[in-house]
């Protein structure tokens, strides 16, 4: 009898950990399967990055105005066409003159240190663009940094052209111009979405190599 109550506890101990060994592999290809469509996001998008020179207020003012200049400057580029593929290539020619867009926006209004305007693979936290989030990890990216470059920044997405006065109105779907895979990653909302911490930290572990 005793053999027997040893067998059926050893049986249902041996279900309840098939149980918990199989919500874990569920849960690691959930995991997984997120981690990988967001790398594809990682991939696919173009940010625009400007970097003011301090937190104050003056400075925080006129990164606007440098916005607003470098785009108008370089509206022939910044027209949702360039991939993060092809940013290098169509955009590195054109930062001469987006760093001189950007002087005469800082000189007309009466700021006196420089610009560099660069195209780099930088990281980024996860962060939230009106209807859609982007996970945390490197991301091509213009970016423009004013002076000594350490304060708040202004970022947008260049491509898909999130960040264009076309693309923005209030009834356009955001996540719309990302491929399905990818709009089940920036769909989600990172205050109920576990798989975007654990994104964010396995990010941060590699994000210096």
């Amino acid at each position: 009898m005793k053999n027997i109550l040893f067998a059926l506890k050893s049986q249902r101990a041996l279900y309840a950990l098939s149980a918990v060994l199989l919500t874990l592999s569920i849960a690691l290809c959930s995991v997984v399967s997120f981690f990988a469509s967001a790398k594809c996001v990682h991939e696919d998008v173009l940010r625009l990055h400007v970097i003011a020179n301090s937190d104050s207020e003056a400075d925080q003012a006129v990164k606007l105005l440098v916005r607003d200049r470098v785009l108008e400057t370089g509206a022939d580029i910044f027209d949702g066409s360039v991939t993060a593929d092809e940013a290098e290539r169509r955009i590195t020619p054109e930062l001469e003159k987006i760093e001189q867009a950007a002087t005469a926006a800082l000189r007309e209004n009466g700021f006196d240190y420089g610009v560099r305007a660069e195209t780099v693979s930088e990281y980024f936290d996860t962060r939230a663009y009106g209807d859609i989030t982007l996970p945390a990890g490197k991301y091509e990216a213009v970016r423009i940094v004013l002076g000594e470059g350490k304060g708040k920044n202004w970022w947008c997405v260049m491509f898909p052209p999130l960040c264009l006065p076309a693309v923005t109105r209030e009834d356009e779907d955001g996540a719309a111009v990302f491929p399905a895979h990818e709009r089940k990653v920036v769909e989600q909302s990172p205050k109920y979405e576990v798989r975007f911490k654990i994104a964010e930290l396995i990010e941060r572990i590699f994000k210096k190599k």
